[in-house]
C-alpha cells in the first residue's frame, strides 16, 4: 500500500513539478477561447466514445468465452471456425474492418425492400451499429485466442477432482474452469480494454461523432491544431488511468 510520506519521494515530487509547469504554460500561451462553444458537442462526443468502448468490450468478451473454449477443448468442427475467425481478425486493420461492414452490409441492405421497410431500418441506416458491431468482433478475436490460452492453463487435477465428485459439466464450467481463466487473464483484459478505447477513434472514419471526430471538427473550423489535440490526448490518458485503477482493484479483489 502506497502512504503518503512513500508518494513523495524526490523523482515524485519533480514529475508533479514538471506537469504542473506543462499545464500552467499550456493555460497561458495556447488558444481555449474556442473551448465553450464546442463544450457541448465534445461532451456528446466523449460519451459516445465510452459507451462504445463499453458496449463492445462487454459483448467481445462474451464472444470471445465460447471462442476459446471451442479452440480449448471443442471438437474440430467447433475448433476449426474459432480459429479462422481469430486469424482472420487478428490478420487483417480495423478501419479494414469497418470499412467493410459499414461499406459492404450499409450499401447491401438498402436493396432489400423489406429491409427498408422493416423496424430495424432506421438503425441500419445509421453508422453506429457497423462501428459496433466491428469493434465488437476485433475484440472477440483477440480475447478469444486470450481465453483460450486461459482455459487451457487451468489445472486439470481441479477438474478430474470435480468430475469424480460427480460435479455436472455445465456446474464444473461455472464454478472452476470460468472463474479461474478469468482470474487469470485479468491484467490482459485491462490491456485489451485500454487497446479498445484507442481503437473507437477509427469510427470517427464513418460519420460516428466521437471525441476525436469533435476535435477533426475543431481544427477543420477554427485551423486551431494543437490545442484540440493536446486535450484529446489528456482525456483518452484519464480514460486509460481510470481504466486501469478499475482493473487493479478488482484484480485486489478477486481472491488467489
Amino acid at each position: 500500500m502506497i502512504t503518503f510520506k512513500s508518494f513523495l519521494q524526490p523523482h515524485r515530487i519533480v514529475m508533479m513539478a514538471l506537469f504542473g509547469a506543462v499545464v500552467l504554460w499550456c493555460a497561458l500561451s495556447l488558444r481555449w477561447d474556442w473551448l465553450p462553444k464546442y463544450a457541448p458537442l465534445a461532451l456528446e462526443g466523449l460519451w459516445t466514445t465510452i459507451w462504445i468502448m463499453v458496449v463492445t468490450t462487454v459483448l467481445g468478451f462474451v464472444l470471445a468465452v465460447p471462442i476459446g473454449l471451442a479452440q480449448a477443448i471443442g471438437p474440430w468442427y467447433l475448433a476449426m471456425p474459432a480459429r479462422v475467425f481469430c486469424t482472420i481478425i487478428r490478420g487483417t486493420p480495423l478501419l479494414l474492418q469497418i470499412w467493410l461492414l459499414y461499406y459492404g452490409l450499409g450499401s447491401l441492405f438498402p436493396q432489400f425492400p423489406w429491409i427498408r421497410g422493416s423496424e430495424l431500418w432506421p438503425y441500419l441506416r445509421q453508422a453506429w451499429p457497423y462501428a459496433v458491431l466491428a469493434l465488437t468482433l476485433s475484440y472477440a478475436g483477440y480475447e478469444g485466442e486470450v481465453m483460450r490460452g486461459a482455459f487451457s492453463g487451468v489445472v486439470k487435477g481441479q477438474l478430474e477432482a470435480a468430475k469424480s465428485f460427480g460435479m455436472r459439466r455445465f456446474t464444473m464450467f461455472r464454478r472452476i474452469w470460468l472463474p479461474q481463466a478469468i482470474r487469470n487473464v485479468l491484467p490482459t483484459l485491462g490491456g485489451e480494454t485500454i487497446l479498445q478505447l484507442k481503437a473507437t477513434p477509427l469510427v470517427a472514419t464513418i460519420t460516428v461523432i466521437d471525441i476525436y471526430a469533435v476535435s477533426s471538427r475543431v481544427r477543420s473550423d477554427t485551423f486551431i491544431v494543437y490545442e484540440p489535440l493536446l486535450l484529446l490526448a489528456v482525456v483518452y490518458m484519464v480514460i486509460a488511468g481510470l481504466i486501469t485503477l478499475a482493473f487493479r482493484r478488482f484484480e485486489n479483489m478477486v481472491p488467489r
